[in-house]
Protein backbone atom coordinates (compact mmCIF):
# COMPACT_ATOMS: atom_id res chain seq x y z
CA UNK A 1 0.00 0.00 0.00
CA UNK A 2 1.74 3.31 -1.15
CA UNK A 3 2.48 5.58 1.94
CA UNK A 4 1.42 9.20 1.81
CA UNK A 5 3.36 11.28 4.32
CA UNK A 6 1.80 14.66 5.98
CA UNK A 7 2.54 17.18 8.10
CA UNK A 8 1.00 15.55 11.61
CA UNK A 9 0.65 14.66 14.03
CA UNK A 10 -2.66 13.03 13.56
CA UNK A 11 -5.83 15.72 13.84
CA UNK A 12 -4.73 18.63 11.76
CA UNK A 13 -6.09 20.23 8.71
CA UNK A 14 -3.56 18.88 6.72
CA UNK A 15 -4.47 15.04 7.51
CA UNK A 16 -7.89 15.98 6.34
CA UNK A 17 -6.05 17.63 3.13
CA UNK A 18 -4.50 14.53 3.00
CA UNK A 19 -7.28 12.79 3.35
CA UNK A 20 -9.30 14.19 0.56
CA UNK A 21 -6.06 14.14 -1.87
CA UNK A 22 -5.10 10.40 -1.00
CA UNK A 23 -8.13 7.79 -0.74
CA UNK A 24 -7.28 6.56 2.71
CA UNK A 25 -8.51 2.93 2.31
CA UNK A 26 -5.93 2.59 -0.58
CA UNK A 27 -2.73 4.71 0.88
CA UNK A 28 -1.15 4.69 4.14
CA UNK A 29 -1.29 7.93 6.01
CA UNK A 30 1.95 8.77 7.76
CA UNK A 31 2.22 12.12 10.14
CA UNK A 32 5.31 13.70 10.34
CA UNK A 33 6.37 16.41 12.66
CA UNK A 34 7.86 19.73 10.35
CA UNK A 35 6.76 20.30 6.77
CA UNK A 36 10.63 19.58 5.94
CA UNK A 37 10.75 15.67 7.23
CA UNK A 38 7.68 15.61 4.92
CA UNK A 39 9.48 17.11 1.88
CA UNK A 40 12.72 15.10 2.85
CA UNK A 41 10.51 11.54 2.65
CA UNK A 42 9.13 12.06 -0.71
CA UNK A 43 12.90 13.08 -1.82
CA UNK A 44 14.33 9.81 -0.49
CA UNK A 45 11.77 7.63 -1.92
CA UNK A 46 10.46 6.39 1.79
CA UNK A 47 6.78 7.91 0.68
CA UNK A 48 5.06 8.29 -2.62
CA UNK A 49 3.80 11.67 -1.52
CA UNK A 50 3.44 14.15 0.63
CA UNK A 51 0.63 16.70 1.66
CA UNK A 52 1.89 19.80 2.69
CA UNK A 53 0.21 23.19 3.60
CA UNK A 54 1.19 26.48 0.70
CA UNK A 55 -1.03 28.98 1.69
CA UNK A 56 -3.55 30.24 3.97
CA UNK A 57 -6.46 33.46 2.22
CA UNK A 58 -6.02 34.90 5.93
CA UNK A 59 -2.70 34.39 7.21
CA UNK A 60 -0.98 34.08 3.67
CA UNK A 61 2.34 31.78 2.46
CA UNK A 62 3.13 28.87 4.94
CA UNK A 63 7.38 30.10 4.42
CA UNK A 64 8.67 26.43 5.88
CA UNK A 65 6.39 24.82 2.65
CA UNK A 66 8.04 27.38 0.20
CA UNK A 67 11.51 27.15 1.28
CA UNK A 68 11.49 23.12 1.67
CA UNK A 69 9.70 23.19 -2.08
CA UNK A 70 12.58 25.45 -3.10
CA UNK A 71 15.89 24.18 -1.33
CA UNK A 72 16.97 20.42 -1.87
CA UNK A 73 16.53 17.53 -4.68
CA UNK A 74 13.37 19.14 -7.17
CA UNK A 75 9.69 17.56 -6.07
CA UNK A 76 7.04 18.78 -8.11
CA UNK A 77 2.97 19.29 -7.06
CA UNK A 78 0.92 16.79 -8.58
CA UNK A 79 -2.73 18.04 -7.10
CA UNK A 80 -3.55 20.76 -5.13
CA UNK A 81 -7.08 20.87 -2.26
CA UNK A 82 -8.42 23.86 -0.80
CA UNK A 83 -10.08 23.13 2.60
CA UNK A 84 -12.85 25.42 4.27
CA UNK A 85 -11.33 26.53 7.53
CA UNK A 86 -13.21 26.41 10.83
CA UNK A 87 -11.92 25.54 14.20
CA UNK A 88 -12.80 23.10 16.97
CA UNK A 89 -12.02 24.27 20.55
CA UNK A 90 -11.70 21.29 22.70
CA UNK A 91 -11.20 20.74 26.68
CA UNK A 92 -11.05 17.76 28.34
CA UNK A 93 -14.28 16.50 29.65
CA UNK A 94 -15.74 18.63 32.45
CA UNK A 95 -14.39 21.60 31.74
CA UNK A 96 -15.92 24.82 31.31
CA UNK A 97 -15.44 27.97 30.26
CA UNK A 98 -15.19 29.90 33.25
CA UNK A 99 -12.27 27.60 33.95
CA UNK A 100 -10.18 28.30 30.92
CA UNK A 101 -6.76 30.45 31.43
CA UNK A 102 -5.00 29.06 28.79
CA UNK A 103 -5.89 27.97 25.23
CA UNK A 104 -2.89 26.22 22.69
CA UNK A 105 -2.54 26.54 18.86
CA UNK A 106 -0.70 26.69 15.96
CA UNK A 107 0.05 30.76 15.03
CA UNK A 108 -1.99 30.57 12.35
CA UNK A 109 -4.94 29.10 14.26
CA UNK A 110 -4.99 31.25 16.86
CA UNK A 111 -4.70 34.45 14.28
CA UNK A 112 -7.67 33.31 12.82
CA UNK A 113 -9.80 32.94 15.68
CA UNK A 114 -8.50 35.93 17.70
CA UNK A 115 -12.01 37.93 18.07
CA UNK A 116 -13.45 34.78 19.08
CA UNK A 117 -11.10 34.05 21.45
CA UNK A 118 -11.31 38.05 22.89
CA UNK A 119 -15.38 37.79 23.14
CA UNK A 120 -16.07 34.45 24.41
CA UNK A 121 -12.35 33.80 26.79
CA UNK A 122 -11.28 37.05 27.09
CA UNK A 123 -9.32 36.21 30.48
CA UNK A 124 -7.57 32.95 28.75
CA UNK A 125 -3.88 33.43 27.44
CA UNK A 126 -3.19 32.23 23.76
CA UNK A 127 -0.01 30.15 23.87
CA UNK A 128 1.22 29.12 20.65
CA UNK A 129 2.57 25.69 19.70
CA UNK A 130 3.60 23.75 16.74
CA UNK A 131 0.41 22.44 14.99
CA UNK A 132 -3.39 22.38 16.16
CA UNK A 133 -3.13 18.74 16.70
CA UNK A 134 -0.24 19.03 19.07
CA UNK A 135 -1.67 21.77 20.75
CA UNK A 136 -5.67 19.18 20.83
CA UNK A 137 -2.57 16.46 22.26
CA UNK A 138 -1.32 18.95 25.17
CA UNK A 139 -5.06 19.47 26.27
CA UNK A 140 -5.53 15.62 26.82
CA UNK A 141 -2.14 15.51 28.47
CA UNK A 142 -3.13 18.66 31.11
CA UNK A 143 -0.90 20.80 29.75
CA UNK A 144 -3.46 23.76 28.72
CA UNK A 145 -7.10 24.22 29.06
CA UNK A 146 -7.90 24.32 25.83
CA UNK A 147 -6.96 23.73 21.91
CA UNK A 148 -8.05 25.81 18.95
CA UNK A 149 -7.78 22.84 16.69
CA UNK A 150 -9.17 20.99 13.32
CA UNK A 151 -12.74 19.58 13.72
CA UNK A 152 -10.77 16.36 12.72
CA UNK A 153 -8.38 16.49 15.73
CA UNK A 154 -11.48 14.58 18.49
CA UNK A 155 -11.67 11.61 16.53
CA UNK A 156 -8.13 11.12 17.79
CA UNK A 157 -8.26 12.56 21.24
CA UNK A 158 -10.44 11.88 23.88
CA UNK A 159 -11.84 15.95 24.31
CA UNK A 160 -14.86 17.39 24.49
CA UNK A 161 -15.80 20.24 21.77
CA UNK A 162 -16.82 23.22 23.63
CA UNK A 163 -17.15 25.26 20.60
CA UNK A 164 -17.16 23.86 16.47
CA UNK A 165 -17.36 25.88 13.44
CA UNK A 166 -14.56 28.73 14.81
CA UNK A 167 -13.67 31.31 12.69
CA UNK A 168 -13.31 34.62 12.75
CA UNK A 169 -13.47 35.28 8.74
CA UNK A 170 -15.81 32.42 7.47
CA UNK A 171 -14.73 31.71 4.33
CA UNK A 172 -10.80 31.53 4.99
CA UNK A 173 -9.23 28.36 3.83
CA UNK A 174 -5.84 26.90 3.13
CA UNK A 175 -4.57 25.55 -0.18
CA UNK A 176 -2.42 22.19 0.09
CA UNK A 177 -0.41 20.85 -2.39
CA UNK A 178 0.80 17.00 -2.71
CA UNK A 179 3.91 16.28 -4.13
CA UNK A 180 5.92 13.59 -5.39
CA UNK A 181 9.45 13.53 -6.69
CA UNK A 182 9.56 14.33 -10.42
CA UNK A 183 8.01 12.18 -13.31
CA UNK A 184 5.03 12.39 -15.94
CA UNK A 185 3.05 15.21 -15.50
CA UNK A 186 -0.52 15.35 -14.94
CA UNK A 187 -2.60 15.24 -17.82
CA UNK A 188 -3.96 18.87 -18.69
CA UNK A 189 -7.48 19.64 -17.70
CA UNK A 190 -8.01 23.08 -19.48
CA UNK A 191 -8.51 24.04 -15.66
CA UNK A 192 -5.09 24.00 -14.42
CA UNK A 193 -2.41 25.56 -12.25
CA UNK A 194 1.15 25.87 -13.14
CA UNK A 195 3.55 26.96 -9.87
CA UNK A 196 7.53 27.62 -10.61
CA UNK A 197 9.90 29.96 -8.54
CA UNK A 198 12.51 31.91 -9.63
CA UNK A 199 15.59 34.11 -8.76
CA UNK A 200 15.97 37.09 -10.73
CA UNK A 201 18.95 39.18 -11.53
CA UNK A 202 19.54 41.58 -9.17
CA UNK A 203 18.87 44.73 -10.65
CA UNK A 204 16.63 47.55 -11.92
CA UNK A 205 13.25 46.66 -13.60
CA UNK A 206 14.01 42.36 -13.00
CA UNK A 207 10.81 42.07 -11.14
CA UNK A 208 9.09 43.77 -13.82
CA UNK A 209 10.84 42.33 -16.48
CA UNK A 210 9.61 38.43 -14.90
CA UNK A 211 6.77 39.33 -15.41
CA UNK A 212 6.53 41.16 -18.83
CA UNK A 213 7.10 37.58 -20.32
CA UNK A 214 4.13 35.90 -18.49
CA UNK A 215 1.62 39.53 -20.11
CA UNK A 216 3.36 39.02 -23.27
CA UNK A 217 1.92 35.73 -23.46
CA UNK A 218 -1.59 36.63 -21.68
CA UNK A 219 -0.93 34.54 -18.68
CA UNK A 220 -2.46 35.11 -15.75
CA UNK A 221 -0.58 35.42 -12.52
CA UNK A 222 -2.84 33.96 -9.58
CA UNK A 223 0.43 34.34 -6.73
CA UNK A 224 3.17 35.96 -6.44
CA UNK A 225 5.38 35.41 -3.02
CA UNK A 226 9.20 36.68 -2.21
CA UNK A 227 11.52 35.05 0.18
CA UNK A 228 15.05 35.59 1.11
CA UNK A 229 17.86 33.43 -1.05
CA UNK A 230 19.07 32.75 2.41
CA UNK A 231 22.86 33.34 0.56
CA UNK A 232 22.56 37.30 0.19
CA UNK A 233 20.62 40.08 1.65
CA UNK A 234 18.86 41.43 -0.74
CA UNK A 235 18.44 38.42 -2.87
CA UNK A 236 15.20 36.77 -3.42
CA UNK A 237 13.35 33.74 -4.44
CA UNK A 238 9.63 34.49 -6.44
CA UNK A 239 6.93 31.86 -5.98
CA UNK A 240 4.68 32.05 -8.86
CA UNK A 241 1.56 30.19 -9.76
CA UNK A 242 -0.09 31.05 -13.24
CA UNK A 243 -3.28 29.62 -15.02
CA UNK A 244 -2.34 26.67 -17.53
CA UNK A 245 -0.35 23.65 -17.86
CA UNK A 246 3.07 22.76 -19.15
CA UNK A 247 1.92 21.01 -21.95
CA UNK A 248 0.43 24.55 -23.26
CA UNK A 249 2.77 26.31 -25.74
CA UNK A 250 2.66 29.83 -24.01
CA UNK A 251 3.04 28.15 -20.17
CA UNK A 252 6.43 26.45 -21.89
CA UNK A 253 6.97 29.57 -24.32
CA UNK A 254 7.23 31.49 -21.15
CA UNK A 255 9.23 29.24 -19.00
CA UNK A 256 11.69 29.37 -21.24
CA UNK A 257 12.12 33.08 -21.60
CA UNK A 258 12.61 33.27 -17.22
CA UNK A 259 15.27 30.53 -17.78
CA UNK A 260 16.99 32.95 -20.23
CA UNK A 261 16.02 35.64 -18.16
CA UNK A 262 16.85 34.22 -14.48
CA UNK A 263 19.83 32.68 -11.98
CA UNK A 264 17.37 29.86 -11.50
CA UNK A 265 14.09 29.09 -12.23
CA UNK A 266 12.66 25.47 -10.39
CA UNK A 267 9.34 24.00 -11.95
CA UNK A 268 7.53 23.16 -8.82
CA UNK A 269 4.63 21.33 -10.94
CA UNK A 270 1.41 21.49 -13.25
CA UNK A 271 -1.65 20.21 -11.73
CA UNK A 272 -5.62 20.66 -12.02
CA UNK A 273 -7.26 22.94 -9.93
CA UNK A 274 -9.57 22.30 -7.01
CA UNK A 275 -12.49 24.63 -7.90
CA UNK A 276 -12.25 23.17 -11.73
CA UNK A 277 -12.24 26.71 -13.12
CA UNK A 278 -11.00 26.74 -16.85
CA UNK A 279 -8.42 29.00 -18.36
CA UNK A 280 -9.86 31.08 -21.34
CA UNK A 281 -7.33 31.34 -23.97
CA UNK A 282 -7.85 33.62 -27.10
CA UNK A 283 -5.19 34.56 -29.91
CA UNK A 284 -3.03 35.00 -30.26
CA UNK A 285 -1.99 32.55 -27.60
CA UNK A 286 -3.47 29.63 -28.19
CA UNK A 287 -1.54 26.73 -29.36
CA UNK A 288 -2.46 26.29 -32.58
CA UNK A 289 -1.26 30.51 -33.03
CA UNK A 290 2.10 29.03 -31.73
CA UNK A 291 2.27 26.16 -34.28
CA UNK A 292 1.23 28.67 -37.05
CA UNK A 293 3.93 31.05 -36.09
CA UNK A 294 6.78 28.28 -35.81
CA UNK A 295 5.78 27.38 -39.44
CA UNK A 296 5.77 30.73 -40.53
CA UNK A 297 9.50 31.27 -39.45
CA UNK A 298 10.40 27.96 -40.61
CA UNK A 299 9.09 28.40 -44.32
CA UNK A 300 10.92 32.24 -43.68
CA UNK A 301 13.87 30.28 -43.11
CA UNK A 302 13.58 27.89 -46.33
CA UNK A 303 12.96 30.57 -48.79
CA UNK A 304 9.26 29.92 -49.13
CA UNK A 305 7.77 32.74 -47.76
CA UNK A 306 8.97 36.32 -46.79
Amino acid sequence: MPRIAYFGPQGTFTEQAARALADPREHELLPLDTIPAVVAAVRSGEVAAGCVPVENSVEGAVPATMDALALGEPVVAVAEHVLPVHFSVLVRPGTEAAQIQTVASHPHGLAQVRGWLEANLPKATAIAVNSTAGAARAVHAGEYDAAVSAPVAVEHYPLHELATGVADVADAVTRFLLVTRPGALPAPTGADRTSLVAVAVNRTGALSGLLHELALREINLTRLEARPTKDRFGEYRFFLDVEGHLAEQRIADALAALHRRCLEVRFLGSYPRTDGTQTQVAAPTRDEDFAAATDWVAAVRRGERA
